[in-house]
């Protein structure tokens, strides 16, 4: 069923450290050439930090588990690639359909393949006002062992909804360098993580003490948009407003809205929020690698799980 490249193969094999990658990003959240150029640099940014990159996807049917270049130029650049969650995974390959993987489905995949790290721009969370949409990312999030590395949810939702939820099914949300859980475009919300961080190390301690309490969920890292990216609170919710009004004017919702609403919102702010976006898909993949790096030097000690 997964069809892992030579590299991930063998970094599984001898043990080194793995960041998994989302594809939805490539082929359903940026414009081209950014999406391709970003790919291409989150991928040599983890090789940098001595980690090997695994990009997910699903390709004429099969669950793609480390990507070529010429791949990722695909799905940068064709028309109809399906934005595949968790619960399309059997569409997509039982029709041999192209997929980009949402955090979800990448999130399962990289669970099945055995790797612990996966690192993205945004989560899916509570979306705002009702009747409440609730993103896949989080139960998936809520019972798939993999540490997700973020800059929060994404701005256009209830962030408070989201933490609520997230308490609720028992998913540690940690601070990298932040007390707060970063907004997405911007670097506060006001609202606190459960614990804060200060070096990858000590985010893979916590990591590595849930599995071997015998956990089931996840981990969500977040990692505030660097400070020379952020955007100002202020422009950023005039033009969220703006793209909900557009949205709802349209009759758009469910797994169009999010990417409808990022674009406009793009539009809106000059491209602001796109070099946000840019760079703190960047930074989380630099921040991803040096977790997976210290997971893998972090010596277990053995199950504590209760009898």
């Amino acid at each position: 069923m997964l069809h892992l490249s030579d590299q991930v193969q063998q970094a599984l094999q001898v043990g080194q450290a793995i960041v998994a990658l989302e594809s939805t990003v490539i082929a359903h959240g940026l414009p081209y050439p950014t999406n391709l150029e970003t790919a291409r640099r989150m991928e040599e940014i983890i090789r940098e930090h001595d980690a090997v990159p695994a990009t997910i996807a699903v390709l004429e049917g099969k669950i793609r588990v480390g990507l070529t270049d010429a791949e990722l130029e695909h799905l940068a650049t064709a028309k109809g690639i399906r934005k595949t969650s968790r619960r399309d995974l059997p569409v997509v390959v039982a029709q041999y359909e192209d997929g980009a993987t949402t955090v979800a489905a990448t999130a399962t995949i990289a669970a099945w393949a055995g790797i612990e790290v996966f690192a993205t721009g945004g989560i899916g969370g509570v979306h705002r006002d009702p009747p409440f949409d609730i993103s896949n990312d989080l139960p998936t999030l809520a019972s798939t062992p993999v540490a997700v590395v973020c800059s929060g949810a994404k701005a256009i939702l209830d962030l408070r909804a989201t933490v609520e939820w997230l308490e609720t099914a028992g998913v540690p949300v940690i601070g990298y360098d932040t007390d707060e859980l970063p907004a997405f475009y911007t670097r506060e919300s006001g609202l606190p993580v459960d614990v804060c961080v200060e070096s990858a190390h000590e985010a893979a301690s916590i990591i590595r003490a849930g599995r071997e309490m015998g956990l089931a969920g996840g981990t969500l890292v977040v990692v505030p948009v660097p400070v020379d990216d952020e955007m100002a609170p202020k422009r950023l919710q005039k033009a969220i407003d703006s793209a909900l009004a557009e949205a709802s004017a349209r009759g758009i919702e469910g797994s169009a809205s999010t990417p409808f609403l990022l674009r406009w919102i793009a539009r809106e702010t000059g491209g602001a929020s796109l070099k946000a976006n840019v760079s703190l898909l960047e930074n989380n993949a630099k921040g991803a690698a040096q977790i997976a790096v210290a997971l893998r030097d972090t010596p277990g000690t053995g199950s504590v799980k209760p009898g």
